[in-house]
């Protein structure tokens, strides 16, 4: 029966109440996946005849295999529009309730300058930037990274820190594995915690040590005697109770003992507090999250790392540094690279390989905009806070459990319970942390307001007036620490610390450093493997919205139902994608997934006593983080070869799965592969892991190549994690924030993380994150981008990304043929240039180049040597995409021109690539092509320009000199 031609039909995954025809009319007016998907009409139409096919449906045929194809459409709700998706999420937020959290616990509310907010983090200038491996065109993140930097090592008075880490927690387990491999060789296996650090740090460290063979041991450190076998010693200061204490005398018994001591201490209290570098600490860390950035439920923060300088080889995560372009100007770039997972694979002692760039950025503005004085000013207003609220307690007849604190207090309740304070609290809409039967924890911040000082004292008075006021009390409150605790030191000297204080100037500042970061919002960037899609400005306003972002992660569950709610809409939305049982949103990173994966493989083998399996198979091809990620599970890897097509090599699969049957815990895949082409044998490939009693494991890296056409689940897959950052329309940030929750079988479910703080259910696995949900409070976009995209959107995108790849790949084989394609002669969503035919020109050359076009270059050299890996994703259109083309085959004419000897083999427009504006408009031009062919290679060039921010940069230099904090 024919349809009539004004009604659409609901697709049949719909819910029941939506099984009925509606007019065409009453329809959206426009479908958000055709704005999320770049070529429409024509376009397509053209690239589908460029590409040899009649439609998107007969290339996905022809790219995925017809074994691994999904049968059924997603089991999803079908398709909202913009304003639709907003309101059902702003109706879900509505049910979140946002209490004064007085917590504490390492998360405090705070106040995001506008200025920040508005320019930083609502600015697609700043959040849609790639990691910053592309210096010349980075330069204005790297100087804001450069500044985080400088403030840490300000205020923790040590001599190098990195450009920020995922949480506390987990930075913290980091400095736990960095201080043994520095051990290593004294044969040390015991990390000695204090019972004063906040639990979800501990819980976290429990969950990293056991793998690596580390034995944990949590304690009072005040009384326990540092034994020979103890290789470091984690503090908290101040205490998670919040008392500060002069430790000087330990710091010299735990050196004396030969440890390494550990210190996670709050950024704040270090402007008032003697900082931990200069009484002892070999290792800082600690969360910059109330240096302007919400608590978001937990999360994403920037964490800080810092460390003393004969260590910074050892230190995990990135390093920005100072080096010099080709024309001795100073330049910045990411330094001491050999440092990294990416290069050590296996042999790194850390599986990070991305930071929390946004958010270490808005904390470091944070610090450029209040300045030293500004930063002194919070810092005592906030712990004068916690004195009046202290000295007001006193005369109620209380007694604070430390005479020396920041802004924290411990409150013994006498016989009163600690539920009946914390149930009087919730009437005055206040959280308070429950230390104890008779004991509360009260933590104040930088929103903190006289009036909130007297409701405390109200709640603490039996809800009765204490009978005084802030005012009459604020005389005689002090702000001064003792003479051992005081801060003399002074920090922040650097004068763009002491610039930018008016908003004019921070406004400035802050345009002149995006100006000088190439972003989707200039150009598209291509990098294989990383899916640079767009991020919808639909999917990124709830980010802000207070009921996401002033919630702290530790209060009661009850408040956090809009929160419940979106998790648990996700979590079944993911798992229907991906074909699983189950899903933990609690990896904060893509490495986390990875290692949070394979940990639950871990502990699936030692629930039946197969101890023994410890080998992890792991592609030659696959990303350095996959081998880390295994070491860092435990694991021992060992590498399976890829055959000339650039498939895994199934006879050397079965044969090292034979070899190591009795040990084999688990092999790491990527799919499609890293190479860019849907393998045959996946099936197989998972069968030949099964039969030998191991556990297959997806990286979903490649995930936007399969929504709604196949499933890791369905073809034997038994737990794989997602990038949210790339799949899911999370922006990248910079190089963070990012998401990477993992989706197991049913076998798996049990041993998925918990949270020993806010689940009572702890399962077989410990916390991988300090949060449950680990960073919760961008989670909204996926929620969005599903919920706009529907499941025919989401297969709509999956095809267009592989036909985008396909076309680019078909528009250059001309000129830089395609390395790898499948058996019928097909990509996936991304394709492998292959440049390494060239004699005089490197692939880094044309990367370079690529930047006088306004492009940012695909991923160059990984995974073979000497080629490009781009992936246009499915957000960029024909225009863009033929303008890429374009600029890629007059960089073949300039190759061309230099391999038979037209041009210099050292003098020319490639070699001397990038072309910043200082060069181009010096007075004096002595090179042997025009300054039109450097600086406007084509005529769009010419209509809009970015220009590189400096000349090449000297790498060696940098590594050589490295300087990794501003000048003073």
């Amino acid at each position: 029966m024919l349809e009539p031609k004004n009604v659409v039909t609901i697709p049949k995954n719909s819910s029941p109440a939506d099984q009925k025809r509606l007019p065409v009319w009453m329809e959206p007016a426009f479908d958000f996946a055709q704005r999320h998907n770049g070529p429409q009409g024509d376009d397509l139409r053209q690239m589908l005849e460029a590409c040899g096919v009649d439609s998107l449906d007969a290339l996905a045929d022809a790219a995925v295999p017809a074994s691994i194809r999904l049968q059924t459409p997603l089991h999803l709700p079908p398709a909202a529009g913009e304003t639709e998706a907003l309101a059902e999420l702003k109706a879900m937020a509505a049910k979140n309730q946002i209490y004064r959290s007085c917590i504490g616990m390492g998360y405090s509310d705070c106040i995001t300058p506008p200025v920040i907010l508005r320019n930083i983090l609502e600015n697609p200038g700043w959040y849609t930037q790639y990691t910053p491996y592309q210096a010349e065109i980075a330069q204005g993140r790297l100087e804001a990274l450069l500044n985080f930097q400088t403030m840490i090592c300000d205020l923790t008075a040590m001599d190098v820190a990195n450009a920020s880490l995922l949480d506390e927690a987990t930075a913290a387990a980091e400095a736990m594995t960095m201080a043994g491999a520095i051990q290593k060789s004294t044969g040390r296996a015991t990390f000695f915690v204090s019972d004063t650090c906040h639990p979800q740090t501990i819980d976290v460290l429990r969950t990293r040590a056991t793998p690596h063979g580390i034995k944990i041991i949590v304690g009072d450190h005040r009384t326990f005697e540092i034994t020979p076998d103890i290789f470091g010693v984690l503090l908290q200061y101040p205490a998670t109770d919040g008392s500060v204490r002069d430790e000087k005398e330990y710091s010299d018994r735990v050196h004396a003992a030969g440890a390494l001591l550990v210190v996670a201490a709050d950024l704040l209290s270090l402007v008032l507090l003697k900082p931990p570098g200069e009484w002892g600490a070999d290792i800082v860390v600690g969360s910059s999250q109330r240096f302007g950035v919400p608590m978001a439920y937990g999360g994403p923060h920037a964490a800080f790392f810092a460390t003393r300088d004969p260590f910074k080889r050892q230190m995990p995560g990135r390093l920005i540094g100072v080096s010099k372009d080709a024309q001795g100007r100073p330049a910045l770039r990411l330094a001491l690279q050999t440092r990294e997972q990416h290069i050590r694979r296996e042999k790194a002692t850390s599986n990070i390989c991305t930071a929390q760039v946004l958010l270490a950025i808005m904390a470091s503005m944070y610090a450029v905009y209040h300045g030293p004085d500004g930063l002194q000013r919070i810092a005592a207003r906030v712990h004068g806070m916690a004195r009046l609220l202290a000295h007001g307690l006193e005369k109620i007849g209380y007694r604070p459990g430390a005479t020396e604190f920041f802004d924290t207090l411990r409150v013994d309740l006498g016989s009163r319970s600690s539920a009946w304070l914390t149930n009087l609290a919730l009437r005055h809409h206040i959280n308070v942390r429950v230390l104890g039967p008779h004991a509360v924890g009260v933590a104040l911040d930088e929103t903190t307001t006289p009036a909130d000082v007297q409701t405390l004292w109200r709640i603490f008075n039996e809800d009765r007036d204490p009978g005084f006021d802030a005012a009459s009390l604020a005389a005689g409150v002090t702000t001064d620490f003792s003479a051992p605790l005081i801060r003399t030191s002074g920090f922040l000297k650097q004068a763009v610390f002491n610039s930018h204080h008016s908003e004019t100037e921070m406004l400035r500042y802050i345009k002149r450093l995006e100006s000088r970061d190439l972003s989707l919002t200039t150009s598209m960037t291509p990098l294989g493997s990383c899916t640079m899609k767009l991020n919808a400005a639909a999917e990124m306003l709830p980010v802000t919205w207070p009921e996401f972002a002033r919630m702290h992660p530790f209060a009661p569950a009850d408040q956090a139902r809009g929160y419940a709610e979106l998790f648990k809409q996700l979590e079944q939305w993911l798992a229907e994608i991906t074909g699983f049982a189950g899903v933990s949103l609690q990896p904060n990173a893509g490495s986390q997934g990875e290692y949070s994966g394979l940990i639950v493989i871990r502990r699936f083998h030692e629930s039946r006593g197969q101890t023994r399996r410890q080998i992890c198979l792991i592609p030659t091809s696959a990303h350095g983080t996959n081998p880390a990620s295994a070491a860092s599970a435990g694991f021992q890897v060992v590498s399976v070869a890829c055959d000339t097509q650039g498939n895994i090599d199934l006879a050397d699969l079965r044969a090292k799965a034979a070899t190591h049957s009795d040990q084999l815990a688990a092999m790491m895949v990527t799919y499609p592969s890293t190479h860019g082409v849907f393998e045959e044998g996946i099936k197989e490939i998972c069968n030949i892991i099964h039969e030998h009693g191991g556990q297959l494991y997806m990286d979903g890296a490649n995930m936007n190549a399969q929504v709604g056409l196949c499933r890791p689940g369905d073809f034997g897959a038994d737990v794989c994690h997602l990038n949210l950052h790339k799949t899911f329309s999370i922006p990248h940030g910079g190089g963070g924030p990012g998401v990477g929750p993992i989706c197991v079988a049913p076998h798996l479910l049990p041993f998925l993380p918990g949270h020993a703080v806010t689940a009572a259910d702890r399962r077989t696995m410990g916390a991988v994150s300090a949060a449950l949900y680990g960073s919760a409070g961008i989670l909204p976009i996926s929620w969005m981008y599903i919920r706009m995209m529907g499941p025919d959107g989401l297969v709509r995108a999956t095809q267009t990304a592989i036909l985008n790849a396909n076309y680019i790949a078909q528009k250059l084989e001309a000129f830089f043929p395609t390395l790898y394609k499948g058996t019928r002669n097909r990509v996936a969503h991304e394709c492998i240039l292959d440049l390494r035919h060239f004699h005089t020109v490197t692939v880094e050359d044309v990367a370079k180049r690529l930047m006088d076009f306004g492009f940012h270059a695909p991923t160059i050299s990984w995974p073979v040597g000497g080629t490009m890996m781009v992936e246009p994703t499915e957000s960029e259109s024909k225009a863009e995409m033929d303008r890429f083309c374009e600029a890629m085959i007059a960089i073949h004419a300039e190759i061309q021109a230099v391999e038979s000897g037209a041009i210099d083999r050292h003098n020319n427009p490639l070699k001397n690539a990038p072309h910043p504006a200082s060069v181009v408009a010096a007075e004096t031009w002595d090179r042997p092509y025009t300054r039109t062919q450097a600086a406007y290679p084509t005529s769009w060039t010419r209509e809009f320009k970015f220009w590189p921010a400096c000349a090449r940069i000297d790498n060696v230099y940098g590594d050589r000199n490295p300087v990794c904090t501003c000048e003073a």
